[in-house]
């Protein structure tokens, strides 16, 4: 009868590398890298082959399995499963990198920051005290090869193999027999008297002193180096010393030795530390404590260890967030941590944290959101943006609060090339009529246009042929004097999208009104916009040919006349009844002369009042830095500065803003410093109230498709055709009178034939 006898190894349910990894420590373990074959995750795996004649080391490995499996500390190597048999030992741990190699990796890319450093050690020095103080064990073996270090950059203790009862009741320490580590002995162990008199914790912090030469100066030669520090730094000299002092007596307790690190001015007392501990302990910190913690710590992040912020950092962030409604605050710092991550990491870990937080109530948490947006809007798909956040976000253009109306138009830069057909231009376009129609805050109906401009593109061809001119004619009516400047330089970044009818009968008449506007901006950017129109279009009158290379789309066919064209031809042309609009052909005008009207629109709009400062600012006489651009996005050159930055006005009682958020009466919605030279347009037209409610019959209306503008036009139309064909009969009338006279009366009985 056969039985199956299974193989433990082969059953074993991790994989190793065939190979030992790079660094492996001295003696007689191997360390390979490794991984869980259930779910591919990498471990550590220190393997110990059995060898005849080698007893001690054999109980010396098998003596340090059970000490990790039953030592359990975050500064002491994570034990996760083990194999013993008669012919190995296998000690699966987290996946770590030898110490040595770590710091020569570091070095090859600049070398490890102190801070790096500083807490290195502090973990060290801990695992130390809570052998020492907690469990009264002697480590015995401290030196580089027995610290390993994790993905974040964690420094775990490791070599367990020599450790023994600091109580003395588990005999003699054990015998290393290993060179390279018999040399990290502190000199009274070579003293057979005995009469040295040391602690239970002297060896062991001697050979922590020779660890600290061996991280700042490299493997340590000999026991008499170190007497120079080297390349320790000041502030740790002096504790250093204590470690290496020739009386054993004199070395400090691991504990003490922490505290003296940790004191002001010490090596140890950094903002790296402090961060660290307050993670550590983060669970038991009261709401207030981490609310202030997570401020702060946007500002530190960026002299921290990138592994660090990744592995250590963000997901405590994303507890903080998912079970300690930390709200608002996590965003910042989670931000900042995201851009170390790579794209799969980013969809994988923040992504969905990002949708979550989309859904929430909270005010201060929505406009960090849209404030931060541009960090994450790459990594959203079509389908999330469509299904998950766009309906969120649209809420914020009802919101009672302006600031949030402000952030949500000025999301819809970014969110615009990846909404569908049904949400950008359907829902959005809604939104945009009604917000610049009827919202109240001048700015927000400026910025609204601005958006318009900047998304038209995106927009379906029926969509702009029906919104555009319309929405950009309604801005130049606008009471606030730079939602009209926005409305001409809507056109100016629209201009390839129109057909030479629309620029001609829609446009052109719009510009020429604005060319008495009572702000000099305004008249300056309509005149400027008039000659780049009726530039374009006299290229083309001149040589029809040139319609493709200027960009205007083809205006409609019209049926061929019998006779050959002339250079009446666009009269004609005029007379005729179809004067449909192609608005969706492909032909469109080139970028080339309107370049520099979007690039002056910054020295146009610094000509008005400066609406976007905070009205106290004004007051008190200070004075606004011109090359101030806000950090958080970089809208074009046409559009309003500073409009998107500034505050709004005080919200109802029921309604807190946001912190930080300012108020509609801090603008300086007063006009320009009185000038001793008069305006010759004051007189033309009415001074508009700035800031008041525009009334909806005359530009208030929110349906962009049934724009009075458009009737005007084709009433205008109209009428000038009448007038063009009363003049023709007149001029036919003319030449018949003057043929008659020059040919004297007809025969009887012939017949004149015109």
């Amino acid at each position: 009868m056969w039985f199956f006898v299974r193989d433990p190894v082969r059953d074993f349910p991790f994989e190793l590398s065939p190979e030992p990894a790079e660094g492996s420590p001295p003696g007689p373990w191997a360390l390979h890298r490794g991984r869980k074959k259930a779910t591919g995750s990498p471990v550590s795996i220190f393997v110990y082959d059995v060898k005849p004649g080698a007893e001690e080391q054999t109980q010396a490995a098998k003596a340090a399995f059970k000490r990790l499996k039953t030592l359990r500390h975050p500064n002491i190597l994570a034990f996760i499963d083990g194999l013993e048999t008669d012919k190995c030992v296998h000690v699966v741990t987290e996946a770590v990198t030898p110490l040595g190699v770590h710091l020569r990796t570091r070095a090859e890319a600049g070398g490890p920051k102190e801070l790096e450093l500083s807490w290195g050690l502090h973990q060290i020095v801990k695992a130390l005290s809570f052998l020492v103080n907690d469990c009264s064990l002697i480590h015995n073996n401290v030196c580089m090869a027995a610290v390993f270090v994790d993905r974040a950059g964690e420094w775990k203790l490791g070599g367990l193999d020599y450790m023994y009862s600091a109580q003395g009741n588990g005999g003699a320490p054990p015998c290393k027999g290993i060179p390279e580590l018999e040399q990290y002995d502190p000199p009274e162990l070579a003293d057979s008297s005995g009469r040295a008199v040391r602690e239970t914790w002297s060896a062991d912090m001697w050979r922590l002193g020779c660890l600290i030469w061996e991280v700042f100066n490299g493997p340590l030669p000999r026991a008499t180096a170190l007497r120079n520090p080297g390349k320790i730094p000041k502030s740790l000299v002096p504790h250093y010393c204590e470690l290496v002092g020739a009386n054993p007596k004199m070395r400090p307790n691991p504990a003490r030795f922490l505290q003296n690190c940790r004191a002001p001015g010490g090596f140890m007392n950094n903002r790296f530390v402090e961060t660290n501990l307050f993670l550590e302990e983060i669970q038991i910190k009261e709401p207030a404590e981490k609310q202030k913690f997570f401020q702060e710590l946007s500002k530190s992040l960026d002299s921290f260890p990138e592994d660090f912020c990744r592995h250590k950092v963000l997901p405590q962030l994303l507890t903080a967030f998912e079970f300690g409604n930390a709200g608002a605050v996590v965003l910042t710092p989670l931000f900042k941590v995201g851009k170390f991550l790579s794209a799969e990491e980013y969809q994988q870990k923040i992504i969905p944290v990002v949708v979550k937080m989309f859904s929430s109530t909270d005010r201060a948490m929505r406009i960090r959101l849209l404030q931060q947006m541009e960090q994450f809007i790459q990594y959203l798909d079509e389908p999330t943006v469509n299904t998950q956040i766009f309906p969120h976000v649209v809420h914020g253009f009802l919101d009672t609060n302006p600031a949030i109306r402000e952030q949500t138009v000025k999301s819809m830069l970014l969110l615009a090339p990846k909404l569908n057909e049904a949400n950008l231009n359907v829902e959005l376009m809604k939104h945009f009529a009604r917000l610049q129609a009827k919202d109240e805050q001048g700015p927000i109906r400026c910025n609204t246009t601005v958006c318009l401009g900047k998304i038209g593109s995106y927009l379906s061809a029926s969509t702009r042929h029906r919104v555009l001119t319309s929405a950009f004619s309604r801005a130049t009516k606008d009471p606030f004097a730079p939602s009209r400047v926005a409305g001409v330089l809507g056109f100016a970044a629209t201009h390839n999208l129109y057909s030479m009818n629309d620029c001609a009968h829609k446009i052109l008449p719009v510009l020429c009104g604005l060319t008495v506007d009572p702000e000099k901006s305004v008249r300056d950017q309509a005149f400027k916009a008039i000659r780049s129109f009726l530039s374009k279009l006299e290229s083309v009158s001149e040589d029809p040919t040139q319609l493709a290379e200027v960009g205007l789309p083809a205006p409609a066919p019209t049926p061929a006349p019998p006779t050959p064209v002339t250079s009446g031809h666009w009269e004609a042309q005029e007379e005729g009844k179809d004067t449909a609009e192609d608005s969706g052909a492909a032909d469109r005008w080139d970028d080339e002369d309107w370049g520099s009207l979007e690039q002056e629109a910054e020295s146009v709009l610094a000509q008005q009042d400066n609406w976007s400062t905070g009205g106290q600012a004004s007051r008190a006489g200070q004075t606004r830095n011109p090359d101030h651009k806000s950090p958080e996005s970089d809208w074009s050159s046409w559009e309003a500065e500073g409009s998107w930055e500034q505050g709004w006005q005080e919200p109802s009682p029921q309604e807190p803003p946001p912190e930080g958020t300012q108020l509609t009466s801090e603008y300086n919605w007063g006009g320009p410093e009185p000038s001793d030279k008069g305006d010759p347009f004051a007189d033309l037209l009415a001074r508009r109230e700035v800031g008041t409610q525009p009334r909806p019959d005359s530009w208030g209306d929110d349906n962009w498709g049934d724009d009075g503008l458009e009737t005007e036009s084709r009433q205008a139309k109209a009428e000038l055709a009448r007038k063009k064909r009363e003049e023709r009969r007149r001029e036919m009338e003319a030449r018949r009178a003057e043929k008659k006279a020059a040919k004297g009366p007809m025969k009887l009985g012939t017949r004149k034939l015109d």
